[in-house]
Protein backbone atom coordinates (compact mmCIF):
# COMPACT_ATOMS: atom_id res chain seq x y z
CA UNK A 1 0.00 0.00 0.00
CA UNK A 2 1.20 3.34 -0.64
CA UNK A 3 1.96 5.66 1.81
CA UNK A 4 -0.84 8.39 0.96
CA UNK A 5 -3.36 5.26 1.10
CA UNK A 6 -2.29 4.09 4.40
CA UNK A 7 -2.22 7.69 5.52
CA UNK A 8 -5.25 8.17 3.82
CA UNK A 9 -7.13 5.15 6.04
CA UNK A 10 -5.59 5.76 9.18
CA UNK A 11 -6.89 9.36 9.24
CA UNK A 12 -10.36 8.22 8.74
CA UNK A 13 -9.92 5.84 11.83
CA UNK A 14 -8.43 8.86 13.86
CA UNK A 15 -11.34 11.24 12.80
CA UNK A 16 -13.76 8.63 13.92
CA UNK A 17 -13.00 9.21 17.68
CA UNK A 18 -14.21 12.80 18.91
CA UNK A 19 -11.29 13.25 21.31
CA UNK A 20 -8.99 13.11 18.53
CA UNK A 21 -8.62 16.96 17.73
CA UNK A 22 -9.07 17.68 21.40
CA UNK A 23 -5.87 15.09 22.33
CA UNK A 24 -3.87 17.14 19.24
CA UNK A 25 -4.28 20.73 20.58
CA UNK A 26 -3.54 19.62 24.04
CA UNK A 27 -0.11 18.28 22.72
CA UNK A 28 0.20 20.66 20.61
CA UNK A 29 -0.47 23.56 23.07
CA UNK A 30 1.78 21.85 25.87
CA UNK A 31 4.75 21.38 23.11
CA UNK A 32 6.28 25.30 23.28
CA UNK A 33 5.14 28.79 24.97
CA UNK A 34 5.53 29.89 21.21
CA UNK A 35 3.10 28.01 19.71
CA UNK A 36 0.89 28.19 23.03
CA UNK A 37 1.36 32.10 22.45
CA UNK A 38 -0.26 31.68 18.67
CA UNK A 39 -4.00 30.45 19.99
CA UNK A 40 -4.43 32.58 22.87
CA UNK A 41 -7.42 33.99 21.40
CA UNK A 42 -8.52 31.47 19.16
CA UNK A 43 -12.24 30.02 18.88
CA UNK A 44 -10.83 26.48 19.09
CA UNK A 45 -14.04 24.81 18.13
CA UNK A 46 -13.75 26.28 14.83
CA UNK A 47 -9.63 25.98 14.88
CA UNK A 48 -10.52 22.15 15.24
CA UNK A 49 -13.01 22.18 12.01
CA UNK A 50 -9.98 24.15 10.47
CA UNK A 51 -7.65 21.25 11.77
CA UNK A 52 -9.35 18.80 10.10
CA UNK A 53 -9.88 20.24 6.74
CA UNK A 54 -6.26 21.28 6.89
CA UNK A 55 -5.28 17.90 7.55
CA UNK A 56 -7.25 16.40 4.92
CA UNK A 57 -5.92 19.04 2.20
CA UNK A 58 -2.78 18.06 3.33
CA UNK A 59 -2.87 13.88 2.45
CA UNK A 60 -5.22 14.89 -0.77
CA UNK A 61 -2.10 17.27 -1.74
CA UNK A 62 0.15 14.02 -1.24
CA UNK A 63 -2.22 12.05 -3.46
CA UNK A 64 -2.00 14.41 -6.34
CA UNK A 65 -4.72 16.99 -5.61
CA UNK A 66 -2.54 20.56 -6.81
CA UNK A 67 -1.27 22.83 -4.41
CA UNK A 68 -4.07 25.38 -4.43
CA UNK A 69 -5.96 24.98 -1.01
CA UNK A 70 -1.90 24.46 0.25
CA UNK A 71 -1.19 27.54 -1.45
CA UNK A 72 -3.33 30.17 0.66
CA UNK A 73 -3.20 28.13 3.82
CA UNK A 74 0.27 29.55 3.56
CA UNK A 75 -0.55 32.64 2.51
CA UNK A 76 -2.90 33.23 5.73
CA UNK A 77 -0.29 31.81 7.62
CA UNK A 78 2.55 33.75 6.27
CA UNK A 79 4.60 36.79 7.88
CA UNK A 80 2.08 39.22 6.44
CA UNK A 81 -0.98 37.83 8.34
CA UNK A 82 -1.04 35.26 11.01
CA UNK A 83 3.16 35.03 11.20
CA UNK A 84 3.15 31.55 11.74
CA UNK A 85 7.19 30.61 11.64
CA UNK A 86 8.19 28.11 9.59
CA UNK A 87 9.70 26.03 12.53
CA UNK A 88 6.30 25.94 14.22
CA UNK A 89 5.57 23.16 11.69
CA UNK A 90 8.10 20.44 13.32
CA UNK A 91 6.14 21.05 17.16
CA UNK A 92 3.17 20.93 14.70
CA UNK A 93 4.21 17.43 13.10
CA UNK A 94 5.57 16.00 16.27
CA UNK A 95 2.05 16.66 18.00
CA UNK A 96 0.18 15.20 15.24
CA UNK A 97 2.07 12.45 15.04
CA UNK A 98 2.26 11.26 18.69
CA UNK A 99 -1.51 12.06 18.71
CA UNK A 100 -2.07 9.64 15.86
CA UNK A 101 -0.28 7.09 17.69
CA UNK A 102 -2.44 6.57 20.69
CA UNK A 103 -5.24 7.04 18.70
CA UNK A 104 -4.77 5.18 15.72
CA UNK A 105 -3.94 0.99 16.82
CA UNK A 106 -2.90 0.01 13.29
CA UNK A 107 -0.58 2.42 13.17
CA UNK A 108 2.85 1.06 13.54
CA UNK A 109 6.05 2.76 13.24
CA UNK A 110 6.38 2.34 9.47
CA UNK A 111 2.86 4.32 9.55
CA UNK A 112 4.21 7.03 11.66
CA UNK A 113 7.04 7.37 8.84
CA UNK A 114 4.70 7.09 6.30
CA UNK A 115 2.54 10.03 7.86
CA UNK A 116 5.53 12.26 8.50
CA UNK A 117 6.32 11.94 4.78
CA UNK A 118 3.44 12.76 3.74
CA UNK A 119 2.83 15.35 6.09
CA UNK A 120 6.05 16.96 5.20
CA UNK A 121 5.62 17.21 1.85
CA UNK A 122 2.40 19.49 1.92
CA UNK A 123 4.04 21.65 5.10
CA UNK A 124 6.76 22.31 2.83
CA UNK A 125 4.54 24.07 0.41
CA UNK A 126 3.28 26.26 3.77
CA UNK A 127 6.88 26.94 4.67
CA UNK A 128 7.58 28.43 1.72
CA UNK A 129 5.14 30.70 1.93
CA UNK A 130 6.40 32.31 4.75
Amino acid sequence: MTDENLVFQSYGRCCAKAEFFDDFYRTFLASSPEVAEKFTHTDMVAQKQLLRAGILNLVLYARGLPPTKLQALAESHSRHRLDIKPHLYSYWINALLDTIRRHDPEMDEAGIRAWDRVLTKGVEVIRGGY
